[in-house]
């Protein structure tokens, strides 16, 4: 991946430093916003880690920012954490071009100075070149590629992730997210104005129209959906200060889960056909049977759709709430 975006910025001369930081900054977001595990044995998922301690880059920085850092950097530190790449990778990329020398890195990279076997590249201590016979085919092709490196990369994180929603969506930053406003306006707003202010779970302050946050009980970074089942109105300064920490289910579950029986009922009966109503499908498969419904019934199908996701999201590195 990281060899095909510096083809497509007309890079054929790639210094390895700048190679490497490429390969981190792609698995930036997925590993250290999504806390993905890329495997026991990943040294990329280890290194990305220590780097964000040595360089205080952001979490949601963006791709160009971390490889400008990190192929400028003269911290030891990161320059060896980057050149352990330089042991494995370019060596065993070239490997399908010389099937016959099993395990001899430098009489590979001997053999790769005169493009022997028309292999991608040549590698030198300091830099990859590209064979100037794969750069129309690389440049012309790079979306295909790519979308064939992500494919694999998708399904190789569901391999080592196998309880996590949404692999797909996880492999790099969106460029936008989208915003809550529809779900505000068309729920929550109706709720509060037919029943009058309710109370945040976190805070216990009072919310009022138009003056409280809508937010994702379970870390959007986890779930990566804006369900509305997974939405409660909270108070805006604390929103702010919970950032992607986990609620804790003793604490907060039963208040969660009044809101939402509240929301519910008051939608359904004020605004049946509203299509918000359609995200509680997966709890209440028969929205009609929501007013015969016995409450701990309820209750249960809520906890029982929200406790696994917060067991896996602690599983997988998300803290819990201080």
């Amino acid at each position: 991946m990281s060899i095909l975006e510096a083809v497509e910025k007309g890079h054929y001369q790639i210094k390895k430093q700048g190679l490497f930081a490429g390969m981190v900054a792609n698995a930036w977001y997925t590993i250290n916003y999504f806390n993905l595990s890329f495997g026991k044995q990943d040294r990329l998922q280890r290194a990305i880690k220590q780097i964000l301690s040595l360089e205080h880059i952001a979490i949601d920085a963006k791709k160009e920012q971390i490889i400008e850092t990190l192929s400028r950097t003269a911290k030891p530190d990161t320059i060896r954490h980057l050149r352990y790449f330089d042991g494995e990778v370019p060596y065993r990329f070239l490997s399908p071009w010389f099937s016959r020398i099993k395990g001899s890195k430098h009489e590979i990279y001997q053999l790769s100075q005169d493009f022997s076997n028309d292999c991608l590249y040549t590698v030198n201590e300091h830099e990859v070149i590209i064979n100037p016979k794969w750069i129309a085919y690389l440049t012309e092709n790079s979306g295909i590629l790519k979308a064939f490196c992500y494919w694999h990369l998708c399904i190789y994180l569901q391999k080592h992730n196998p309880n996590v929603p949404d692999i797909a969506n996880k492999l790099f930053k969106r460029p936008q997210r989208s915003g809550l406003l529809k779900q505000r306006k068309e729920f929550w707003d109706i709720v509060i104005n037919k029943s009058g202010p309710v109370k945040c779970i976190y805070t216990d302050t009072y919310l009022h129209l138009n003056a409280y946050a809508v937010e994702h009980f379970v870390p959007f970074a986890f779930v990566s959906h804006d369900l509305i089942w997974n939405l409660i109105p909270a108070d805006k300064r604390f929103n702010s200060s919970k950032s992607d920490k986990l609620p804790i289910m003793d604490k907060h579950f039963d208040a969660y889960f009044e809101l939402q029986e509240l929301a519910m009922k008051t939608i359904f009966d004020l605004s049946p056909a509203n299509k918000l109503l359609q995200d509680y499908l997966t709890i209440l498969p028969d929205l009609n049977a929501l007013n015969s419904l016995n409450r701990e019934t309820l209750k249960i199908r809520f906890r029982e759709n929200i406790q696994p996701l917060i067991t896996i999201a602690a599983n997988n590195g998300f803290q819990y709430m201080s």
